[in-house]
């Protein structure tokens, strides 16, 4: 089966594109170092010609809220008019975690928008929804950065490693389409400081962690469980502390 990684160069895709070929399927990686562009639609059809399944796990280069949405929109529409050209039977993107209950960040404004797309083109698809990866603890911290205090809202968070991600949505891929959404997080929920904190323990930055309730995350406020995934969530086994242990 031939399936094509929208943005599989990059750190999930990467790994989505070798797992896949280690189970004997031609996955073809497509970004612009590939000669593939969404934003322009160029070398899509190409690289769509003969594929079964199209997956999107491409992201914007900028988080500005106006470009991250003009990216979402565009990259979006156009793989789905190549598939839909392609004929191809089963679209997978990898989304966020609690992305409808962060509709004040520009962000996650965008990637409803991607979703909202994805469900109106009639190609059946599976939407993977991820929370945070444990790759990106260092990112969110510089996010909350004031001086050298990290301001962090008070809620629960339970990341997941990225290669765990990446066999999330490689075994979508390769499943039978859901029309719907799958979430998939790591086995630990923590205390966002606490997580944001021992991240940051562990690779020796002295930045202070204080918990702030006027703090937001990615501009959107938060509540105590809107990162936390729903019941019926697939659950990874790599833990926070084998992740660090790995890093070393």
């Amino acid at each position: 089966m031939k399936v094509v990684v929208i943005g599989g160069t990059g750190l999930i895709g990467s790994k989505v594109v070798a797992g896949l070929g280690e189970h004997g399927h031609e996955a073809v990686a497509a970004a612009p170092s590939t000669g593939v562009n969404t934003l322009t639609g160029e070398g899509l059809a190409d690289v769509l010609r003969g594929a079964s399944v199209v997956v999107d796990v491409s992201n914007s280069p900028s988080f500005e809220d106006e470009a991250v949405m003009a990216f979402f929109r565009a990259s979006t529409a156009n793989v789905l008019k190549a598939e839909a050209d392609a004929a191809v039977t089963h679209h997978v993107a990898l989304s966020v975690v609690g992305t409808e209950r962060l509709q004040e960040s520009g962000y996650f404004r965008a990637k409803q928008v991607q979703e909202d797309l994805i469900k109106a083109s009639g190609i059946p698809c599976s939407i993977v929804h991820a929370t945070q990866f444990f790759e990106f603890v260092t990112g969110l911290a510089d996010g909350m950065t004031e001086g050298g205090t990290v301001r962090v809202p008070a809620a629960r968070i339970q990341p997941i490693a990225s290669g765990d991600v990446a066999a999330a949505v490689a075994r979508a891929s390769v499943g039978a389409p859901v029309n719907g959404v799958v979430e998939v997080a790591g086995p630990e929920a923590f205390q966002l400081d606490d997580f944001i904190r021992t991240g940051l323990a562990a690779g020796n930055d002295p930045r202070e962690v204080v918990t702030d309730a006027q703090a937001r995350y990615w501009g959107a406020e938060l509540r105590e469980a809107t990162l936390l995934p729903g019941p019926d969530a697939r659950i990874a086994e790599t833990t926070f502390a084998d992740w660090l242990a790995q890093q070393k």
